[in-house]
């Protein structure tokens, strides 16, 4: 139920940049590609970035909170990720080199998916061994 949340508001983030992306075309008058414009190239690449790793998160959070993830360790991860993600597109639309944003955002990113790995090689490690491990 919290993963719906987050994938709602992540479709939101994505949308976001996605409606940008649209406004710069048609000012720039760019149908395909970026037409030598770096920043609609910098918009195009924040929205793909957020296409690339928003879906592998929410999936693991999906599966995390069906194996039975507590409340608060699915808003800590949803809530980071959502932080991470429009942190690393600010910082990209307004930066080709290296920003606060990015470098925050992309670090973020990875921590959430790290304990989501954690968490899910954990909870299969404990169903393989039939034990009573930690349930949050």
């Amino acid at each position: 139920m919290l993963t719906g949340l987050y994938a709602a508001l992540c479709a939101l983030l994505i949308l976001a940049l996605s409606f940008r992306i649209v406004g710069l075309r048609r000012r720039l008058r760019v149908g395909i590609g970026d037409g030598g414009d770096a920043g609609l190239s910098r918009a195009i690449r924040a929205q793909a970035n957020a296409i690339e790793y928003i879906p592998l998160a929410l999936l693991m959070m999906f599966i995390a909170e069906n194996n039975g993830a507590c409340m608060v360790f699915m808003h800590a991860c949803g809530a980071t990720l959502l932080l991470a993600r429009l942190l690393h597109a600010v910082g990209l639309s307004s930066s080709a080199g290296t920003s606060f944003g990015r470098f925050v955002g992309t670090l973020l990113t990875w921590i959430v998916l790290l304990v989501l790995v954690g968490r899910l090689l954990w909870d299969f490690a404990v169903a393989a061994h039939g034990c009573s491990g930690l349930v949050c």
